[in-house]
């Protein structure tokens, strides 16, 4: 997939040569769904430059925080910031970690595409149909000129990063909406069951819809009732007119891992090497050039911590977020 990479020569110099072993070498990964065709990719190219083996598994931006704050995994995708009590699970353990914000996601809203019906949604007729006690189950109950037919949901599972951060966005709380929905921590579970029901709606991250956009529908979404509508693209995340729902995507690196697993830290360095062309080819948004510069810096610094102190922010710059952690 990616052509002629400079550190991928020289790390398969290095390995070919005999000066790093890849015998019994392997980084552990796993966590969301979300980020997972980022590192799935950043993988396959690493491992064909390097020998070494990777593997990634897509749990969930929550299991998978489970898994590293006990030393089980590497490294850690995560669609959300990590919480206070995946702090302090880690912390327990003994286990620091390294915060790298590596691309941009615009979560997005999407019908069946037989649905003709919905022009756009605000967020507050998204707050209306997934906050915790909605009783609305019928397109007519969003808007009286909408057709009387059922509203099936389908939404992350709450294990999920992007559940997380949905609800903190629409919501104004983590974690809080209705639970009469159809869950799942497998986005194409969610695309299969908006393909499958007319009348259905979900949301997900914006490369599962560039995937099945000849299936789906994606909806525009006005951050006010009276605001304009903006579609998701990596445009509008861009310019930052798609809000509430443009959200950075991050991977948790374990800190004593970096320092003293050569090929932990050669990953990483891969990672955030070919990070903007990689995450454009999976349909991503990357980070601008100078905040992809201040990513690589932070990770030479192997500066541990997190700039959120166990919360999720919305709209929060890159670079504010690196220069909290001192």
């Amino acid at each position: 997939m990616i052509k002629k990479l400079s550190i991928a020569a020289i790390l398969a110099t290095a390995f070919a040569s005999g000066y790093v072993s890849a015998a019994e070498k392997t980084i552990k990964i796993d966590g969301s769904s979300t980020v997972y065709p980022i590192t799935e990719a950043m993988a396959e190219e690493f491992q064909k430059a390097t020998k070494t083996r990777v593997t990634v598994g897509e749990s969930g931006t929550g299991a998978g925080f489970k898994k590293f704050c006990r030393g089980e995994t590497d490294i850690s995708d995560a669609s959300r910031p990590i919480a206070q009590k995946e702090i302090d699970a880690c912390k327990e353990a003994g286990i620091q970690f390294i915060e790298l914000p590596i691309a941009f996601d615009a979560l997005t809203v999407v019908v069946n595409s037989k649905n003709d019906w919905v022009k756009s949604l605000s967020v507050d007729d998204l707050k209306n149909i997934w906050k915790p006690g909605s009783g609305v189950k019928n397109w007519k109950q969003v808007n009286a000129a909408y057709p009387d037919k059922k509203l099936p949901l389908f939404g992350p599972g709450t294990a999920s990063g992007t559940f997380d951060y949905f609800t903190e966005a629409v919501n104004g709380k983590s974690k809080s909406s209705r639970t009469d929905f159809t869950p799942s921590e497998d986005d194409n579970v969610l695309v299969q069951g908006v393909v499958g029901n007319e009348g259905a709606l979900s949301y997900f991250g914006y490369a599962y819809y560039e995937e099945n956009k000849d299936k789906l529908r994606a909806i525009p979404i006005s951050a006010k009732a009276v605001a304009p509508a903006v579609m998701p693209s990596p445009e509008t995340v861009k310019d930052g007119t798609y809000v509430p729902l443009s959200r950075p995507l991050f991977i948790y690196v374990n800190a004593t891992a970096a320092a003293f697993k050569p090929e932990v830290k050669a990953f990483v360095n891969f990672y955030l090497e070919n990070a903007p062309k990689l995450v454009a080819e999976v349909k991503y948004v990357p980070l601008p050039d100078d905040d992809y510069a201040a990513v690589k810096e932070h990770f030479k610094a192997m500066k541990p911590g997190t700039g959120f102190g166990g919360k999720n922010e919305v709209g929060i710059k890159v670079k504010d977020l690196i220069n909290r952690i001192k």
